[in-house]
């Protein structure tokens, strides 16, 4: 390993270890009436499709899954004698696992990142996208020449060695920095872990998006330092900016701030509660040669901004953080969802463009849609649907894994 290891981070050495055949791995028996799911590629299998569970299994163990006549249906890693005993990783009988099984996942990932995502005008995306990457538990974001990952199981953690020995093998990358701090580890009580795993990472990383310039702090910033699964959405925004006034709220470092500045925007005003992502949003703007008189980056909750805004807006982003994370919260959240949307609407001009987005999974997109209908009928506003948005390319999902669907945009006409 090159560099020195960060504060709370884990040393991860490079050495011979697990190494799985078909052979020493635990077969698994599906109920037969539970088995469909598995036929059909759903990349979890929980408690009640398997027959009983031998005992002293650990997170992360290979196990081949049967059905009840003896026929191979698939692969993966125990996960716990919880409610997903089996995360799935693969459809091929008798595949070894070690370090070569995590170099082709990686590389068949890469390869429809390179085809479809990379240009010589975008060099930032997402490498590695969990289950549906047959990679379950593991997060990879490809920042230039750097990459950042996350690990959400106990299970994919145990295979952090040959992960990283496969990551460096596929993507060679300059550094790998670990951001796995991450809520969903506290199911696992796994605590987070933030450090160097490989090379050296500098404190700020500039990327191209698009042909667009921006700064990402891959060590504090949220997410992995940059909302990569929202690029799609920024770049539809930029057609409706030109001899605009914008208004971005939840701003963050202004990635919808500085597309509508490429798309001739009039004046904008980027709402965020960190001054910290706010000075970097102004950095941006500069960073890309803009006229940074033409915006006024306001350090408030962007709820309470919409209340008294300065001036009514041509068009109005919303792209808050995730208001419903648990379900048993659900009220709670769509009544913030219904606030926001009511208060952007009615600060909205005559014929002016809403985007408003969520990525509460808890959140459908139907529900999200008939929500902003409400909102039309409470403001007053007729509202037409320009556009719609989901995932990006670079975070697949398969068809049947309806749990991995999160993100959900509308462009409105009011």
């Amino acid at each position: 390993m090159k560099g020195s290891m960060a504060p709370n981070s884990l040393p991860v050495p490079f050495c011979p270890r697990l190494f799985y055949t078909y052979a020493t791995m635990v077969k698994l028996t599906v109920r037969k009436d539970r088995s469909g799911p598995v036929r059909g590629f759903h990349p979890w299998v929980f408690s009640k499709a398997l027959a009983p569970i031998p005992e002293g299994l650990a997170p992360g163990e290979p196990v081949e899954l049967y059905d009840e006549s003896g026929s191979f249906l698939a692969s993966g890693y125990f996960n716990s004698y919880g409610q997903i005993s089996v995360r799935l990783w693969g459809h091929k009988k008798d595949e070894p696992v070690g370090t070569d099984f995590f170099v082709r996942r990686m590389e068949r990932a890469g390869d429809i990142r390179r085809r479809y995502v990379e240009s010589p005008g975008t060099n930032a995306y997402r490498m590695v996208n969990g289950e549906s990457d047959l990679l379950p538990g593991l997060i990879v974001d490809r920042y230039g020449e750097y990459l950042v990952v996350q690990f959400h199981t106990r299970g994919m953690e145990r295979w952090k060695p040959e992960v990283m020995e496969a990551l460096i093998t596929a993507f060679g990358p300059r550094g790998i920095w670990e951001r796995s701090d991450v809520s969903v580890r506290n199911v696992e009580n796994l605590g987070a872990v933030r450090g160097l795993l490989h090379g050296s990472v500098p404190d700020t990383i500039e990327i191209l998006e698009n042909g667009l310039r921006f700064l990402v702090d891959v060590r504090e910033g949220q997410k992995t330092g940059f909302f990569l699964d929202q690029r799609d959405k920024r770049s539809a925004f930029r057609k409706y900016a030109k001899n605009r006034d914008v208004l971005n709220c939840f701003s963050y470092t202004g990635g919808f701030t500085v597309y509508a500045m490429a798309g001739g925007a009039r004046r904008i005003v980027s709402v965020d509660s960190s001054r910290r992502a706010l000075d970097v949003a102004r950095e941006n703007i500069i960073l890309n040669g803009f006229d940074a008189s033409r915006c006024e980056f306001v350090c408030d909750d962007a709820k309470r901004y919409l209340r008294e805004p300065a001036w009514r807006f041509d068009a109005i982003v919303l792209d808050p953080p995730a208001f419903i994370k648990d379900r048993r919260k659900k009220p709670e959240g769509l009544a913030g969802y219904r606030a926001i949307n009511e208060m952007a609407l009615r600060n909205l001009l005559s014929g002016g463009v809403l985007v408003t987005c969520s990525c509460s999974a808890h959140l459908s997109l139907t529900e999200f849609r008939f929500l902003l209908s409400e909102a039309g009928a409470k403001t007053g506003r007729a509202l037409t649907l320009l556009e719609t948005y989901t995932h990006g390319i670079d975070h697949p999902q398969f068809v049947p894994f309806t749990e991995g669907e999160y993100l959900k945009c509308f462009f409105l006409k009011a």
